[in-house]
């Protein structure tokens, strides 16, 4: 199967590497695709920079990344990158059977995901009727990425099979060594959760950098939800959430006519209507 994997840690992500080779191990034929800079927080948005009407991208082969796997890095969204892979930007051939994204560095759980470039990724695919798995490790600077390899063999496993309906697949996994995993859980998300933001430094600053920064929100009546994935999480349970976006929904509502919304649109409308005749 054709894989493309990206994140929105960039290219030098410990993660991506592992992603990789978790890929490889299942037999993929792998194509990693990295934004140029951290884009946490992200979300599905969308942008690049090109040269000549074309996007900029640069082959790279950071530490970690299998041997024969083509590494590219493009100045873009990470959700930009999977339009620019199912159209065939990257090489010939048809586009991705499926879509990694991850493995993110730092947990993306609840309803915060919504800001998340990691689960961006996963939603663009998903809009694009492709298959997709989103993992993430919980800490802002995890080390156990063995851990977070081997449960990404065994979930991708399992997703492999599933149609793709427009579901997602979201993985976060706790940052212990494997033996002390407590199992998988299936997990709602949590009202709010966890997630990354990139705190980048102005240029001017001397001191310019960029590093990743945990955001959490947890009112007085959201600390205790348990079952969710966020609380499954913090006690070092691998949880599985099955996420669908872009739905629309209008169970229990009843819009009202236009007139009624707008009373001088009807008014206008009987003066200017044409005469039976002329329909």
């Amino acid at each position: 199967m054709q894989i493309l994997i990206t994140n929105d840690d960039g290219i030098d992500s410990p993660g991506l590497a592992a992603m990789a080779r978790a890929a490889i191990r299942r037999g993929h034929q792998v194509l990693v695709v990295a934004p140029d800079r951290p884009s946490s927080g992200a979300s599905a948005s969308i942008g690049m920079r090109t040269h000549n009407g074309r996007p900029i991208v640069q082959e790279e082969h950071p530490d970690g990344m299998p041997k024969g796997v083509r590494s590219l890095v493009v100045e873009a969204t990470p959700a930009q990158i999977v339009y620019l892979a199912a159209q065939g930007e990257f090489g010939p051939g048809p586009g991705p059977a499926m879509v990694l994204s991850g493995i993110n560095a730092g947990a993306n759980t609840g309803r915060a995901i919504l800001h998340s470039g990691t689960i961006g990724v996963a939603l663009t695919a998903s809009v694009l009727g492709i298959r997709t798995m989103a993992v993430s490790v919980n800490g802002t600077d995890p080390v156990h990425w063995d851990t977070a390899e081997d449960v990404a063999v065994r979930m991708m496993e399992w997703a492999e099979f599933q149609p793709s309906d427009g579901r997602i697949l979201n993985v976060n996994i706790p940052d212990v060594p494997l033996y002390r995993l407590r199992g998988l859980r299936e997990a709602p998300l949590a009202m709010f959760g966890a997630l990354q933001a990139a705190d980048i430094d102005f240029p001017d600053d001397p001191v310019s950098a960029v590093r990743r920064v945990p955001v959490e929100f947890e009112p007085e009546f959201a600390r205790l939800e348990p079952g969710t994935d966020h609380y499954l999480l913090e006690r070092d349970w691998v949880t599985a959430t099955m996420l669908r976006g872009m739905v629309d929904d209008f169970s229990g509502v009843h819009l009202p006519p236009l007139e009624q919304v707008f009373p001088i649109h009807s008014r206008l409308h009987a003066v200017h209507r044409r005469p039976p005749w002329s329909e």
